[in-house]
């Protein structure tokens, strides 16, 4: 992994025995990320559309299909309203008393009404002149798990090489996960054990209770949990065994992915460069030569 951040931009690029596979590029001003989760204020509800517009701090309002509720949108909402209300009861969401599920083929008016405050997470940034689309099905993603709140499912990636290590792992997070939380089984979980996974659903969790705690002191439109930074998001979702080197051009970026190293995958953090020649990073790499071709 290459990184190369210059003031206005974040620009990654992947590298496989020289070959460039990927390139990414993050604004430094993009402060609607996707995963990003805000209280929002819904504008308006454009019926034909099936769809709302919702208030959450960006010059444009962001986007809202029916299709992106999830069919627990009315217990989440509920649960939000309460907790900005400071009228939430319990600790966590174990004996939260869930609403009636919506159909798929339901309207978003019967759902929503005007100027009410709701609970989204960021599915698409905005481009050009249109404002960020959102969702509803909340998901907060670590390296190994991704947890959904009010969900009951687990799912384990197909890319697990045998359906052995699919099982023992679904048997685990069967076992640890917390009532009320669905979870997803990333690829990068293969071969870990129940202790690494039991942090990870731990930590997941409490970004969760984060958002509670925002949700107390929080007025609408507001950003009550952020995306790490794409080259942090990079690493999370793609580091594996294989990554042998990743260079970064900038002191504090290094500084910052080399602490989420550390939080994450202390045995990494080896394989952090900071480049310190005059060239651009790019150019040493090899990696303009092949943008440009």
């Amino acid at each position: 992994m290459i990184v190369y951040a210059t003031g206005k931009a974040v620009e990654i690029a992947l590298m496989e025995n020289g070959k460039l596979t990927e390139i990414h590029k993050q604004k430094a001003t993009d402060n609607f990320t996707v995963g990003d989760v805000f209280w929002g204020k819904i504008k308006r509800i454009n019926a034909p559309l099936n769809a709302a517009f919702v208030d959450i701090g960006h010059k444009k309002d962001a986007f809202l299909h029916y299709t992106d509720l999830g069919p627990k949108v009315r217990t989440l909402q509920k649960w939000a309203s309460l907790a900005s209300n400071g009228r939430l009861k319990a600790k966590g969401i174990d004996n939260f008393r869930p609403e009636k599920e919506i159909v798929k083929t339901g309207r978003i008016d019967q759902v929503f009404e005007r100027r009410q405050n709701i609970l989204a997470q960021v599915l698409k940034e905005p481009i050009s002149t249109k404002g960020p689309r959102l969702s509803c099905e909340i998901t907060l993603p670590g390296r190994f798990l991704v947890i959904t709140p009010f969900s009951d499912v687990v799912a384990v990636s197909k890319k697990i090489s045998t359906s052995e290590e699919r099982k023992r792992l679904k048997l685990i997070v069967d076992s640890i996960r917390p009532k009320n939380f669905g979870v997803i089984v990333r690829t990068a979980a293969e071969g870990r054990n129940t202790a690494e996974l039991l942090e990870e659903v731990n930590n997941l969790v409490g970004k969760w209770n984060t958002i509670k705690e925002q949700l107390k002191t929080g007025k609408p439109p507001i950003k009550l949990l952020s995306e790490i930074d794409k080259t942090s998001s990079l690493l999370r979702d793609l580091l594996t065994d294989n990554f042998n080197r990743i260079v970064i051009d900038d002191k504090d970026l290094y500084e910052r992915v080399k602490n989420y190293l550390q939080g994450i995958a202390p045995d990494k953090v080896r394989l952090l460069q900071l480049h310190k020649s005059n060239r651009p990073i790019f150019d040493v790499c090899g990696v303009t030569k092949q943008i440009k071709s």
